[in-house]
């Protein structure tokens, strides 16, 4: 007898990693090991694999459109999930979809640069995520480099609060890119410093932290937990991913996200 399951959806839109370790492929299996279902566009092709990313496709900003629409006129999404965008064009489209569903939770994880360190935002892009589409974020999740340089500040708090002043309702600044004991995540918004939690470090990199993180958390939020508690449990998801990665390549690790299906 068949049996219909009905979950809350995350519309993900990222770039496609060839390699599984981060972009689209990270973001569905951070959804769908939550407990909710997702629904995907692609915004950029990209030569990649665990050592570093080679080169970026962008999408047509008309194809985008016309896939996202395609999908917001069959289902509701429970929240949005944003990552590589792949060009400026892309973002003012980006920021007008968001505009026609205003009661959409949107997460963007502002990925600057790859996990090996090549960047994938010009400055025109980094102009447009400024003015238009951080300030259409319910949560942004940006690690402390790409913090400093969206906003020109050093340290967490005054990167925080000068995203907020971009308009953003929460910031979560994550701590992997320091040298420190213990990975230091950071939840700010309007009224300050709302949660601190800190992680054993663990040894070796790993290749799309960033995206697992932010998906995990969209995820959450469709299913109706409060903020705090969705970056909390998804902090606690994604470092279980992590502690368990899989050497997939030559070089860094990728986090096995659907670790609960281990033997």
């Amino acid at each position: 007898m068949s049996r219909i399951n009905d979950r809350p959806l995350v519309l993900c839109v990222g770039g496609h990693d060839p390699s599984g370790g981060a972009g689209i492929l990270a973001d569905a299996e951070a959804v769908r090991a939550a407990g909710a279902f997702p629904v995907t566009v692609i915004s950029a092709l990209t030569e990649q694999n665990t050592c570093g990313l080679s080169r970026v496709y962008p999408q047509a900003p008309g194809h985008v459109a016309g896939q996202c629409r395609a999908l917001l006129r069959d289902c509701i999404p429970g929240a949005l999930k944003i990552g590589m965008i792949g060009s400026a064009p892309l973002i003012d489209l980006l920021g007008t979809l968001i505009d026609e569903n205003p009661d959409l939770p949107v997460v963007l994880d502002p990925v600057l640069g790859s996990g090996a360190g090549q960047r994938v935002a010009d400055a025109a892009m980094l102009d447009r995520l400024r003015g238009g589409l951080i300030r259409r974020s319910t949560l942004v999740t940006p690690n402390l480099p790409e913090a400093q340089t969206l906003t020109g500040a050093l340290g967490p708090s005054d990167c925080a609060t000068r995203l907020l002043s971009l308009g953003a309702s929460w910031v979560l600044i994550t701590g992997t890119h320091d040298d420190t004991p213990d990975v230091t995540n950071w939840l700010f918004n309007a009224e300050g410093l709302q949660q601190r939690l800190d992680w054993p470090r663990l040894a070796g990199e790993y290749h799309g932290s960033g995206c697992t993180l932010a998906s995990a958390i969209a995820a959450r939020l469709a299913l109706g937990a409060p903020m705090p508690e969705a970056v909390a449990e998804a902090q606690a998801y994604t470092w279980e991913s992590l502690d368990r990665a899989l050497r997939t390549g030559r070089c860094q690790l990728t986090p096995n996200r659907l670790y609960a299906l281990d033997p």
